[in-house]
């Protein structure tokens, strides 16, 4: 039998050891993108790019390189091991996507391909392509843009057989706006008429019906809107949650790009995507928010902590575009609102020593002549006139600017719309106007004709050949009643009620045989039969208005009508340089030197070195619609849009209004300073006194 012998331990083992602790240092390999992220970005833009997994959202304030985040962000993930495969970057404008994805390939040695990165309705297309036969439309399905939304609107509106031949029914653009608000917002179609369209509340049982036959109709021919593309996705992952999984599983990185303008079918495309457990990062800035008229909810950037419990959020404060004198103004301009995130914008530049200017003007027309005048002399001193913008709240407030700069000399572009003079609605009123001044004006006429229900082309060109036939046309003064004589014109029985309330309102024009001033000739047109017309036209009704309200407004400085419609003439860009459009390549003012006109929604995202923000006053800015619904939500997204306005200046800033506006039917008006000018503290602004130097006026000021 074997025994087991003591095994003998030296002693040295058998005492306790005190061990000393000693660490390799390993030489950290670089990023395979060679990136030095510490380096490239401030550490607010760091702690949100290097963050762990996980749900975050970046507070972005303007100017601090948003844009720079998310990139650096996707190259981080890149350079951590994430697949590009499994990382989806959702943006709002294809622009955007572009600009990013760009970017990642300049900055990483990974192959991007792979990578997701698109509109919330191209990715929602992309995936549509592979699935639609689950939600009943195959892939082939048609993608129907704004005219093919209005032609299948109109043969669903013929499909119901509405009576229209007594009111005027809404016109397919403003229903697909209608129908669009409804899939965006969650709204009921009853909810969206009392909010926004409550001139459409006689119309609403036809409305519902034709928004059923238009459901059933792009189900029947295969076609989605660009609200489906949204709609649909959410509708396929819901009903299908075995193919979610699968894109829950691809997508393992969600990335949102201007998270402040989401709505609610976005929200819950983006929440089916995340699921429980994927990693999402959404980048926005909430005092940015000023889209809610297209669906935009603000509550979904305010609530995110409450929505996803231990998420975290990175503020990123440091600003690289405008001086300090600037931030300090915008900063505290915002701070009255109440729904916002904390934080305080700092500049990364040194003080000019300049504050923003607030200029108080005695009318609009010396508003403009200021503003000419001060760009003038910045251009003297070395700025570019692209380097220079006028903003406002709605596009009529720039008809003064527009004049004055046209006849300074000064070139400009307009991104938020066509010059004044060349809109469809000032061209619809003029022609009313041109007939009964030059009889002989066919295209006038067939374009007035044009605008009543039931007169299609045929229509108005046989009316015009029995006008021709009256011999009335060469007459060298108009008819003393022209209802005498035009009603008894055959028209469609569609057309009757409104062709008798044309031919009256064509009386006001020239009573008595005699014209009436140019500004009662608007009124007249506008109250008699165009008020209508837009109502059920446009679904911007409401602006439309007021630019011919400004129209009226302009046209009291004329008391002879042929000379209102030779300046009309005469300031039609057909007269001189064309527009840049909002979509051209050089709108941005960067390769014409040309001053930049653009509403503050159009702005958002620009920066310039100089800029005016005119028209100040309660009733402008803020909207005078707000103040008089006295909305708190509403006021303070104006609010939010004064603020976007103050931040898209460099070096420079303008604050002006006109003390008192001539109007046309109520004589002058005096104006009431904007109530934002009250709201922050006095000494960020200079003051400017603005005098008259005209030899003909006391040396005084305005």
């Amino acid at each position: 039998m074997w025994k087991r012998l003591p095994v003998f331990l030296p002693r040295a083992m058998l005492r306790p050891r005190m061990a000393r602790q000693y660490t390799l240092h390993r030489t950290a390999s670089p990023p395979p993108s060679g990136i030095d992220y510490r380096k490239a970005l401030n550490a607010e833009q760091y702690a949100a790019v290097s963050s762990p997994p996980g749900r975050a959202l970046v507070i972005a304030g303007a100017g601090s390189g948003k844009t720079r985040t998310l990139t650096y962000r996707v190259a981080w993930l890149l350079d951590h091991g994430v697949d590009a495969r499994h990382i989806l970057l959702l943006t709002f404008t294809n622009k955007a996507a572009r600009e990013m994805t760009g970017r990642v390939r300049d900055l990483a040695t990974h192959d991007t391909s792979a990578l997701w990165a698109g509109t919330f309705h191209s990715i929602g297309s992309r995936i549509l392509r592979r699935h639609a036969e689950d939600i009943g439309f195959t892939r082939s399905f048609s993608i129907l843009d704004r005219d093919d939304q209005k032609s299948l609107l109109k043969a669903v509106i013929a499909d119901c057989d509405i009576d229209t031949k007594q009111r005027r029914f809404p016109k397919p653009d403003v229903l697909a706006s209608v129908f669009s608000l409804i899939e965006n917002t969650g709204s009921t179609l009853e909810e969206t008429i009392a909010d926004r369209y409550d001139h459409l509340y006689e119309w609403s049982g036809e409305i519902e019906r034709v928004r059923a036959g238009y459901i059933a109709k792009k189900l029947d021919t295969n076609s989605m809107d660009f609200d489906d593309l949204l709609c649909q996705t959410v509708r396929l992952f819901e009903q299908r949650p075995d193919l979610l999984d699968l894109y829950q599983k691809r997508f393992s990185h969600i990335l949102v790009d201007e998270y402040q303008d989401t709505n609610q079918v976005q929200a819950r495309m983006i929440d089916l995507l995340a699921g429980d457990s994927n990693r999402l990062m959404c980048v926005g800035d909430d005092a940015q928010s000023i889209y809610s008229w297209r669906g935009a909810d603000m509550s979904l950037i305010l609530g995110f902590s409450e929505k996803y419990p231990g998420s975290t959020v990175h503020t990123i404060e440091t600003n690289y575009r405008s001086v300090p004198e600037i931030l300090a103004l915008s900063n505290a301009a915002i701070r009255a609102n109440t729904g916002r995130i904390e934080k305080d914008l700092r500049s990364s530049r040194e003080a000019l020593g300049v504050k923003p200017g607030l200029v108080a003007l005695p009318d609009p027309n010396t508003q403009a002549a200021f503003v000419a005048q001060r760009m003038l002399e910045l251009h003297e001193t070395g700025v570019p006139f692209s380097e220079m913008a006028v903003l406002y709240r709605a596009h009529f407030q720039s008809l003064e600017i527009q004049m004055e700069l046209t006849a300074r000399g000064i070139p400009f572009l307009i991104t938020s719309g066509l010059r004044f003079f060349e809109q469809a609605h000032i061209k619809d009123v003029s022609a009313f106007m041109r007939f009964v001044v030059n009889r002989r004006d066919e295209v006038s006429f067939l374009r007035m004709v044009s605008l009543l229900p039931g007169c299609g082309p045929s229509t108005a060109a046989k009316l015009w050949n029995e006008w021709e036939n009256t011999g009335l046309a060469g007459n060298e003064n108009p008819p003393a009643k022209w209802s005498g004589i035009l009603l008894g014109f055959k028209v469609p029985k569609k057309s009757a009620k409104h062709w008798e309330q044309l031919c009256h309102t064509l009386d006001e024009l020239t009573p008595d045989g005699q014209f009436a001033t140019p500004s009662a000739m608007i009124f007249s047109i506008l109250e008699g039969v165009y008020d209508d017309y837009l109502g059920a036209t446009f679904d911007n009704a409401e602006s439309r208005h007021a630019d011919l309200e400004k129209l009226s407004e302009y046209a009291a400085n004329f008391t002879n009508i042929l000379e209102f419609l030779q300046q009309l003439s005469l300031m039609s860009s057909t007269d001189g340089d064309p527009v840049a459009s909002a979509n051209d390549p050089q709108a941005a003012g960067h390769d014409r030197d040309e001053v930049t006109l653009s509403s503050i929604h159009q702005a958002k995202g620009l920066e310039w070195r100089a800029v005016f923000l005119i028209w100040l006053v309660n009733g402008q800015f803020p909207n005078g619609r707000i103040l008089e619904a006295d909305d708190s939500d509403m006021l303070e997204e104006e609010r939010r849009l004064f603020y976007v306005a103050l931040t898209r200046a460099k070096d420079e800033l303008y604050l002006t209004y006109p003390m008192m506006n001539p109007k046309s039917y109520s004589g002058d008006v005096f104006c009431s300073p904007s109530q934002f000018l009250d709201e922050y503290p006095q000494h960020l602004v200079e003051e400017w006194t603005v005098a008259n130097d005209d030899p003909w006026s006391a040396d005084e000021p305005f």
